[in-house]
């Protein structure tokens, strides 16, 4: 409630007493001057009602933002968490396919070596020549 919302309510109930009185009496002036107190009153409240809404409004509007910006920090931090998490994991399967790769060179150095002497010897054997 503010200053507006108060004043109005006030001279609204003013003007409501002063059309009264001016009836009970027979003054048609009063009962001119209370209207026109009514209706300022009634005027005023609502602007002070109006007020009250923006403030009411703006306020809503000030906690939706911040309430967005949080929402977005906690997104750019999940994020960034989930693209730490991708490279490390990344980097963890790249080591371990090295790895693996050099443990099957290492098993299969001996194989490796005679599967390429018999190749070089049936291309030797092919290219010969004479049969």
């Amino acid at each position: 409630m503010n200053r507006d919302h108060l004043e109005g309510g006030v001279r609204h109930l003013r003007g409501r007493i002063k059309t009264a009185a001016g009836a009970v009496r027979g003054r048609a002036v009063d009962q001119l001057d209370g209207a026109y107190d009514q209706a300022a009153g009634a005027a005023q409240y609502a602007y002070g009602e109006a007020r009250d809404t923006v403030r009411d409004l703006r306020d809503g509007g000030e906690h939706l933002v911040e309430e967005g910006r949080a929402r977005f920090r906690d997104a750019s931090e999940r994020g960034h968490a989930l693209a730490d998490e991708a490279l490390e994991r990344g980097q963890h399967y790249r080591d371990r396919a090295v790895r693996h790769g050099r443990t099957l060179a290492d098993e299969n150095r001996g194989t490796t070596l005679a599967l390429v002497a018999a190749v070089a010897f049936g291309l030797g054997w092919l290219a010969r020549p004479t049969r």
